[in-house]
C-alpha cells in the first residue's frame, strides 16, 4: 500500500511541474530582419573613348560600279561599252574625283560628296568637254584644273558651296550654270576671254550691286542667256552684252530702271523682273517699248499702272501689283482707229495676266478690240 501511495504522489509531482514549465512566457520572433549592410553595386567596367571618325557619318559609304571591260576605269563609276567617251560616276556617294581616262569626253559626278577639284584627276584627260558637277559640296575649284581641259565646252556646278567663281575659266566655255551657290564674289577678269560664252546663270546667290562692276560682262560677246535672279540686287545690272536674248532678275530688291536702260540690246525679247520692288515712279512709261520683247514679266511688284510695251509683245505678266483700272485705248500699242486689216499690224499680245490687282470683270471692250490675237486673260 506504501509503495503504490508513493507511485501515485511521485506521478502528480511531474505532472505539476509540467504545468508550470508550460506557463512560461515564450520569446517573440522578431518581425523585422535585423539590419545587415548592404554592398554597393558594382560598376560597369569603363570603356575608352571613342575616335571621332574620319569622315561624317552623314555620309553613305561609296558605290562601286560594275566590272567593265576598259581596264582604265575606275572602279567607282560605269563605263558603258556603247559610249566609251563617258565616265558616269553619278550618285556614287564618292568624296573626291578618281582619276579620269583620256578617252573622256563627257564626264558625269552630279549627286556625290565632292568638296574640292583638284588638277591632279584630270592630268590624262585633256579633251574633256562636259563636267557635271551638280548637287556636290565643293568649296573650292583650283584654277590649274582648267589648264588641263582646255577645250571644256559645258560646266555644271549648281547647288553647291562655291562662295566666288571660280579662275581660270576656259575661253572655250559656252556654258557655265553656278546656280544655288554662296557666291557673293566676281574676281577681277573672271570672264575675261570668254568670247564664246552664250549661257551664264548665277541664280540664287548672295550677289549685290557693288559685286557686278561695269566691266563684268564686257567680254562676253556670245552671251545670250543671263540669270542672276534670287540674289540682292538692287540695281540693274550694268554692262550687259548686246548679244542678250535673254535677262532673268526675278527675286531682288530692283525698284529703278534707267530710262535708256535697253538701248543697244537689239536681241533682248524674254524679260523677267517678278519678285521685286517696281512702282510706277521707278520705271518710265516707255522704257518696256522694245520691238525685239516677247515675253515680259513684272509680276508680284508694286505697278499701279500698265507700262508702254512694243505691239510685237506677245506675253504679258502684271499679275499681283496695285493696278485699279486698265484703259485700251491708252495702252495699245497703235490707233484703234488705224485701219488693222493688215494682220501684220494688229498688236501680237496673246496672253493677259491681271490677276491679284485690284482690278474686276468685265474687261473693257478697247482692250479687245485693240489686241485682237488676246487668247487668255486672267483677271
Amino acid at each position: 500500500m506504501k509503495a503504490g501511495a508513493g507511485l501515485l504522489s511521485a506521478l502528480a509531482l511531474f505532472l505539476l511541474m509540467g504545468a508550470v514549465l508550460s506557463q512560461r512566457p515564450r520569446p517573440k520572433k522578431p518581425t523585422k530582419r535585423p539590419f545587415s549592410p548592404r554592398k554597393p553595386p558594382a560598376r560597369p567596367p569603363t570603356v575608352p573613348p571613342q575616335p571621332e571618325p574620319k569622315e561624317p557619318t552623314d555620309f553613305p559609304p561609296p558605290i562601286l560600279g560594275p566590272p567593265s571591260i576598259f581596264p582604265d576605269c575606275p572602279q567607282e563609276c560605269f563605263c558603258s561599252p556603247s559610249y566609251p567617251e563617258a565616265l558616269n560616276c553619278e550618285n556614287r556617294n564618292i568624296r573626291t574625283i578618281p582619276v579620269i581616262p583620256s578617252r573622256t569626253h563627257y564626264l558625269y559626278l552630279q549627286n556625290n560628296y565632292i568638296s574640292e577639284v583638284t588638277a591632279e584627276p584630270f592630268k590624262n584627260a585633256t579633251d574633256v568637254r562636259w563636267i557635271n558637277l551638280a548637287n556636290n559640296r565643293i568649296q573650292r575649284i583650283d584654277k590649274q584644273v582648267f589648264e588641263k581641259i582646255p577645250e571644256l565646252l559645258f560646266l555644271y556646278v549648281q547647288r553647291n558651296q562655291l562662295k566666288e567663281v571660280p579662275s581660270g575659266l576656259p575661253a572655250s566655255l559656252e556654258q557655265l550654270r553656278l546656280g544655288r551657290n554662296r557666291i557673293s564674289k566676281i574676281p577681277a577678269g573672271a570672264f575675261s576671254k570668254m568670247g564664246n560664252l552664250t549661257l551664264l546663270d548665277l541664280y540664287h546667290n548672295q550677289l549685290s550691286d557693288n559685286d557686278l562692276g561695269k566691266n563684268t560682262f564686257k567680254d562676253l560677246k556670245s552671251l545670250m542667256q543671263l540669270n542672276l535672279a534670287h540674289n540682292t540686287l538692287k540695281k540693274m545690272p550694268a554692262g550687259v552684252p548686246s548679244s542678250l536674248i535673254q535677262l532673268f532678275l526675278d527675286r531682288n530688291r530692283i525698284d529703278d530702271i534707267p530710262n535708256d536702260y535697253f538701248e543697244g540690246l537689239t536681241h533682248l525679247a524674254f524679260v523677267r523682273l517678278n519678285y521685286n520692288q517696281l512702282s510706277d515712279k521707278g520705271v518710265p512709261k516707255a522704257v518696256f517699248n522694245i520691238s525685239t520683247l516677247l515675253d515680259l514679266q513684272l509680276a508680284h511688284n508694286q505697278l499701279a499702272s500698265v507700262p508702254l510695251f512694243n505691239s510685237h509683245l506677245e506675253h504679258l505678266h502684271l499679275n499681283h501689283n496695285t493696278i485699279e483700272s486698265i484703259n485700251g485705248t491708252q495702252i495699245c500699242p497703235c490707233s484703234l482707229q488705224a485701219d488693222l486689216s493688215d494682220q501684220d499690224l494688229v498688236p501680237r499680245l496673246r496672253y493677259l495676266r491681271l490677276d491679284g490687282n485690284h482690278l474686276s470683270p468685265p474687261i473693257p471692250l478697247d482692250v479687245i478690240m485693240c489686241f485682237r490675237h488676246l487668247h487668255s486673260i486672267v483677271i
